[in-house]
């Protein structure tokens, strides 16, 4: 059985997705102690264990010590059965989470699959749907997987209650090389929001623009959501480009305003525009696991934040694979196998 401190690296949850994925595509089992190490409230959170127990019906395993709160917990793996699954998060933990930690391990089995999640979509500390379904999906659909995703209604915190269903295609993941995004063909900047003001968003939008001066005036668009999805806000920032499209995104949160939100958020996006990476630090994080289950494949990426370090630790915990960040001339990091 594999061993993992979980208070390791970033100390996060994604240390739990990720071993639970990889556990189930290699068959070998492990146990994490000091789960969530590192967070402020240390332990399993609702949305961990709604993922452990949607790894739990997809892959007929046994989990010892599963609870909210729990620091310490084994993980035995099984066989992983397509099929039709449903999962509720619960209030507004994250659908993004959850889709995370199944994907792999059904991309890898002998039928497709089509799951529907309940709770947040829009949720900070996580990656919005929009994240997954624009950036994240497309480049995995590139390494030969069949993806389809729809959001069928918003989840903003802490009332939660968003919808979206996901059918899986499995199939054989080929090594692929990212390494440049290609030219720039379209922004956008939007702002969604639910049972709240409307001059929250006009003031999102606003700040955005003045520190976007180079993008047009009709990228900039509000979306009223309805009253029932709400309350709730999101600043989504989305550059495509010929290979790539990086999505950016602001939450909506009581006591931060509207202009500093924006402001952050811009900055984020501005930052990546002046850099070539082909990925920037969130899709880095989520295109470790597919990368390592195809056997290789290389791509560009800003620093690499802690997160995606982690994962590349986890990931050689279960596979032997080392995978390498090499800062390059231009600023960018290669990120690849060590023996490719």
């Amino acid at each position: 059985m594999i061993v993992i401190d979980g208070s390791e690296g970033e100390g996060g949850g994604q240390i739990v997705r990720n071993s639970c994925a990889l556990s189930l595509v290699t068959g070998q089992p492990f146990r994490i102690t000091n789960a969530r190490g590192k967070r402020e409230k240390p332990g399993l959170m609702r949305q961990h264990v709604t993922a452990i127990e949607a790894a739990l019906a997809i892959g007929g395993t046994v989990c010892e010590g599963l609870e909210v709160g729990a620091s310490d917990f084994s993980f035995t793996p099984g066989r992983v059965t397509p099929g039709e699954y449903h999962f509720a998060v619960g209030t507004a933990g994250s659908t993004g989470l959850v889709f995370q930690t199944l994907l792999m391990p059904l991309l890898m089995a002998d039928g497709p699959s089509r799951i529907v999640l309940e709770g947040g979509t829009h949720n900070m500390l996580a990656p919005p749907f929009d994240f997954i379904a624009k950036t994240f999906a497309p480049v995995v659909r590139r390494m030969g997987a069949g993806i389809d995703m729809r959001l069928v209604r918003h989840g903003f915190y802490p009332r939660g209650g968003g919808r979206i269903e996901v059918d899986i295609v499995p199939g054989k993941l080929a090594p692929i090389d990212c390494i440049e995004r290609g030219a720039l063909r379209s922004v956008s900047a939007m702002a969604l929001f639910a049972a709240l003001p409307g001059n929250i968003a006009e003031r999102e939008l606003r700040t955005a623009r003045s520190l976007l001066p180079e993008w047009p005036e009709d990228a900039f668009a509000m979306h009223q959501l309805p009253e029932g999805q709400g309350p709730g806000n999101a600043l989504l920032l989305a550059a495509e480009f010929e290979q790539v499209t990086e999505v950016v995104t602001g939450f909506g949160k009581l006591g931060v305003s509207a202009e500093s939100l924006a402001r952050t958020a811009a900055q984020r996006m501005a930052g990546f525009l002046e850099s070539p990476a082909f990925a920037g630090p969130y899709l880095a994080d989520q295109l470790l696991l597919p990368f390592a289950l195809a056997g290789g494949g290389s791509f560009t990426t800003v620093k690499p934040s802690q997160h995606a370090r982690t994962a590349a630790d986890i990931i050689e915990r279960f596979t032997g694979q080392r995978w390498l960040f090499e800062q390059q001339s231009d600023g960018c990091h290669l990120v690849r196998l060590a023996s490719g």
